[in-house]
């Protein structure tokens, strides 16, 4: 039997039970697609999260005095403006460094008091928090130097502050000051108030802060690294410095590369735990296919029978039906990955802005070649129980 014939007669044979090769293809065209979407979520997923950790600051260090509340306040061991320069100056792959110092005052609004965030901010600030100014711009050196009366204001404040009006040079009452509004901003990624960033706060000049407090001081110190494995060295690198300029002091010197580490574990955890989910989704598909292509054999017994006795070798019956089966597994595969396919650009509309689902080329790989050597693997038994028949007891089989 040449292979042109072979191949023939294994769709001839697929064609005329359609409805059975149908449901059998199926369960692999449903396993092949489970493998693809989970990948593509699990990767969608994990670089979300990541993203919206990042968002926060790539590469970040920050650092803050412990005051031991045992203990008096010691003004010497407060990080200061000096140590953010040190850091700048001394420490190698540092980016950029800056300071924030925050007191809690008061905005009338409308008639009605309400507790803001006076935050005074130094250069670099903006790049290193990523945030997202709305209008206007942010503080620029000028502002710092000559110590201009001037503030951004995040937009809920601005909502608050100036509903019916566009706040960009208006003049705002922030306690005892009154500023001039030069930009409004908010932050990238939301820390919900965990950061000196709160719902309603003013950014100021850092030196204005510290004219008007008369305190140098710095409550939060960020230094970016130029590079993610760098960041736990700086770390490192930032609490030494602090603690040999301020013998005494306490220092919390912290970075999200933990939290990242976390995220990216329990994305790879999430990822296998799908695939292996998909995975089994294939095996059940397997042992379909081998249940479906063992029933085939009893029913085609006479069949091989007569094409054995009229020349057909062992070889030929035995590729015969590997061949169905890996034609099952195969074109099921192929649908399963174009469903996969078309349905992260059929949701693409539906998901938040940020998320992407782009489909790995490495997860269509994986799905397609599993799913055919799932087909290979439980068709072998099948198609060898075919091709070992005996041609006399094939002839008699009724």
């Amino acid at each position: 039997m040449l292979a042109g014939e072979t191949w023939r007669v294994a769709f001839e044979a697929l064609w005329s039970n359609k409805l059975r090769a149908f449901l059998t293809t199926l369960g692999v065209v449903i396993g092949s697609a489970c493998i693809v979407l989970v990948v593509t979520v699990a990767v969608a997923g994990r670089s979300y999260v990541i993203s919206q950790i990042e968002g926060v600051g790539s590469n970040l260090v920050y650092a803050n005095y412990e005051v031991n509340p045992q203990q008096a306040l010691v003004m010497s061991n407060e990080i200061a403006l000096a140590d953010m320069n040190a850091i700048k100056a001394v420490l190698p792959g540092v980016v950029a460094a800056a300071g924030t110092r925050s007191m809690q005052t008061t905005v009338v609004t409308e008639g009605v008091e309400r507790s803001v965030a006076l935050v005074g901010a130094t250069d670099g600030f903006q790049v290193i928090r990523n945030l997202r100014i709305l209008q206007g711009r942010f503080l620029d050196a000028d502002d710092m130097q000559s110590r201009s009366k001037v503030c951004l204001i995040t937009d809920e404040l601005a909502a608050l502050a100036f509903p019916n009006e566009n706040p960009m040079g208006a003049s705002l009452r922030v306690g005892d000051l009154s500023f001039t509004v030069i930009g409004v901003f908010r932050e990238r990624i939301g820390t919900f108030g965990l950061s000196e960033i709160q719902r309603y706060t003013v950014l100021v000049p850092f030196p204005l802060m510290q004219y008007y407090t008369g305190d140098n001081s710095i409550d939060a110190l960020y230094a970016q690294a130029d590079a993610p494995e760098h960041v736990s060295a700086l770390t490192l690198q930032v609490e030494a410095l602090l603690r040999s300029r301020h013998p005494g002091g306490t220092y919390v010197v912290q970075n999200l590369s933990a939290i990242l580490d976390a995220a990216r574990s329990i994305g790879t955890a999430l990822t296998i735990v799908l695939l292996v989910i998909g995975f089994i989704a294939l095996l059940v598909s397997g042992i379909g296919i081998m249940n479906i292509m063992l029933v085939t054999v009893t029913e085609r017994t006479r069949e091989i029978g007569i094409r054995k006795a009229i020349g057909a070798r062992h070889r030929e019956i035995l590729y015969q039906f590997l061949i169905e089966a890996i034609l099952i597994s195969g074109i099921g595969s192929v649908l399963g990955i174009l469903i996969a396919l078309a349905i992260p650009v059929l949701v693409r509309p539906l998901l938040p802005g940020g998320i992407s689902m782009p489909v790995p080329w490495l997860s269509v790989v994986l799905a397609f070649v599993v799913a055919c050597s799932t087909g290979l693997f439980f068709g072998y038994l099948p198609a060898n129980k075919a091709a070992q028949l005996p041609p006399t007891e094939s002839l008699r089989y009724e």
